[in-house]
């Protein structure tokens, strides 16, 4: 299945940069804009599976904008709004969006909203398989080799994260950023994570979850 493909509606450069870096880190394809200029002509040609959207736009509104993505496609929506925007959320919701995220927010809970609709809608496979792994994240289960595994709320973000990302090397910024939401902090919270993951993954089956020197982690099956 090819990779979702997401666009990212919002006029505050560094937010959007941080939104368009941490979709991509988790597999998606994204675009972003900072308005809703040329709209329709984007959502034609992109043909997104789903939007983030900004209620607070200069021209037309997130309300507006929300009207043109509904009438023209069935991708999903994801609301920016507000800390005290609770009359934006309810308006929102009523008007066809799908879920809505306060400012200022956390990107690991982005990134797991925009997932979770995503799986909703039946654009991303809800369950990943890697070898004798696998992670049903509508049933929240975690098999390895039938056998069921444990995880904390830390270890099922970071666990889907690196599935998502599976065969690919992602180094400690891009776990931070993904999981933790953030970019600067101590890099050994990582290597904690991934060492107590590490172990319970393989209390049932050899390494799935290997250090590459230098560069980062990778989650990918051997082959025999």
């Amino acid at each position: 299945m090819s990779a979702a493909r997401v666009l990212v509606v919002e006029d505050a450069e560094a937010i959007r940069v941080a939104v368009e870096s941490a979709l991509r880190d988790a597999g998606l394809v994204v675009s972003g804009q900072r308005d809703g200029r040329g709209l329709e002509a984007v959502l034609d040609g992109f043909r997104p599976d789903l939007v983030v959207l900004d209620v607070m736009l200069p021209g037309r509104d997130g309300f507006a904008l929300l009207e043109v993505v509904r009438r023209r496609t069935d991708a999903g929506v994801v609301l920016l709004t507000a800390r005290d925007g609770v009359h934006d959320r309810v308006r929102g919701l009523r008007g066809g969006a799908d879920d809505y995220v306060v400012k200022p927010f956390e990107l690991a809970e982005l990134v797991a909203r925009v997932g979770a609709v995503l799986r909703r809608l039946r654009r991303v496979p809800a369950t990943v398989q890697v070898g004798d792994l696998v992670i049903d994240a509508d049933a929240g289960v975690v098999l390895r080799a039938g056998n069921r595994i444990e995880l904390t709320g830390t270890e099922w973000r970071l666990l889907g994260y690196l599935a998502g990302q599976r065969g690919r090397v992602v180094n400690k910024v891009q776990i931070l950023t993904a999981v933790w939401g953030y970019d600067e902090y101590d890099p050994n919270l990582v290597e904690v994570h991934v060492s107590a993951l590490r172990r319970k993954l393989e209390a049932h089956g050899s390494r799935l979850l290997h250090t590459v020197r230098g560069l980062g982690y990778v989650l990918r099956a051997e082959s025999p």
